[in-house]
């Protein structure tokens, strides 16, 4: 579904250039669920833009479903760390944005919008404006306005990171379930091993800048996860351990193709 082929980013400004990413190679499988893992400043929201296409690789190619990324695409959709709501927009106007945006018609996506908010518990807050609700119901309406074009791909970038830990965790069991439920490939960033490990297929880490694939880390843990107790803590902790050392070793060239699936 997402195939990055040799795909470096250098940004160039007037302290001279800067290489954020070198030599991405990675193919993800259609409803796959990555997450992406690195200390700040590795380049992981630049990965999430380029195969987005709102930012071009400096070199290397970048394809979805078959077609080469140039430019955003509607089967592509992007979860950032604020919903980033419009204020005066009632919740179901906020989750119908897309449809206005691309020209879709209204009525016949009203219904999938409502079944998205109950889907996520929100049913009953069709007409509230985002100031009446906290920062988790927030993130669940910004999070059905990325699903309301039913994408082939969604792109999450730390999506839950302004969350206290207990929404964090709700929102995390949330997307997993929604994810089972649907056929979205998804891509995820995040700073949090614990919910890598929770909620991902394969773990990419990315050493430090320039951004490269150190290891791609296969979990193999049955779903649905959870952290609750006689749950699967013992087997999330465990590759949570090896992940924190993975990331806690000094930067070493990455062996050829260790990055592909």
């Amino acid at each position: 579904m997402i195939r990055l082929a040799g795909v470096s980013r250098t940004f160039t400004g007037r302290s001279g250039a800067v290489e954020a990413l070198r030599g991405i190679d990675l193919d993800v499988t259609e409803g796959e669920f990555v997450a992406i893992v690195g200390r700040s400043g590795c380049g992981k929201s630049t990965l999430l833009r380029l195969v987005a296409g709102l930012l071009p690789a400096t070199e290397g190619e970048i394809t979805v479903a078959g077609k080469r990324v140039t430019k955003a695409r509607r089967d592509i959709a992007m979860l950032f760390q604020r919903p980033a709501l419009l204020p005066w927009r009632s919740v179901l106007d906020n989750v119908l944005l897309p449809a206005e945006i691309f020209g879709w018609r209204r009525a016949a996506h009203r219904d999938r919008a409502q079944e998205l908010l109950d889907m996520v518990g929100l049913g009953g807050f069709e007409k509230r404006l985002p100031h009446e609700l906290s920062g988790g119901m927030q993130q669940r309406v910004s999070l059905c306005r990325s699903l309301i074009g039913d994408p082939r791909v969604m792109l999450m970038d730390e999506p839950f990171s302004a969350l206290d830990a207990l929404t964090r965790e709700e929102l995390s069991v949330e997307l997993q379930r929604l994810h089972m439920e649907s056929s979205a490939t998804i891509l995820f960033v995040t700073h949090s091993i614990d919910e890598a490990v929770l909620l991902a297929d394969r773990v990419v880490v990315l050493s430090p800048r320039p951004g490269r694939i150190r290891k791609v880390v296969d979990i193999g843990i049955p779903r649905p996860r959870s952290l609750g107790r006689n749950a699967h803590l013992e087997q999330v902790a465990r590759c949570s351990a090896d992940l924190h050392e993975l990331l806690m070793e000094r930067d070493t060239p990455v062996a050829a193709g260790e990055g592909g699936r």
